[in-house]
């Protein structure tokens, strides 16, 4: 019997609207949209940059006040540093956003998206 291959994961973020997300990911953290749901205003949608592929769902207002946790995804970067680069042109750092070597061997710095979505992207400090 054929062993089984996991390749990648296609995660998906919970939010408050999809079109106003696809355009927040399009034009603040350069992803591309992948696909969407017919019409203006989809319910599902996907985005993708170079390998990374992410879903975006729509959920009801009051998904949101009943308690709604946000998602957190980590996400392997090949330059981190270029990434950061890119993203500090952007209005898309935090207060806390910050470059830098952990003492568990990344170094990665972290983002919010506009549903409270928290992005860390990521290298390994051995591959430096």
């Amino acid at each position: 019997m054929e062993k089984a291959f996991l390749k990648q994961i296609h995660p998906v973020l919970p939010v408050r609207h999809v079109m106003n997300a696809v355009h927040y990911y399009v034009d603040e953290l350069g992803f591309k949209l992948a696909f969407k749901d017919a019409g203006d205003d989809p319910g599902y949608a996907g985005i993708i940059r170079d390998g990374v592929e992410i879903h975006l769902q729509w959920h009801d207002e009051n998904d949101w006040v009943d308690g709604m946790d946000s998602v957190l995804l980590r996400i392997y970067v090949e330059n981190v540093d270029a990434l950061f680069q890119e993203y500090s042109t952007k209005a898309v750092f935090h207060e806390n956003t910050e470059l830098k070597d952990t003492s568990w061997g990344t170094r990665e710095f972290g983002i919010y998206d506009k549903n409270g979505n928290g992005l860390v992207f990521y290298r390994d400090l051995k591959s430096l």
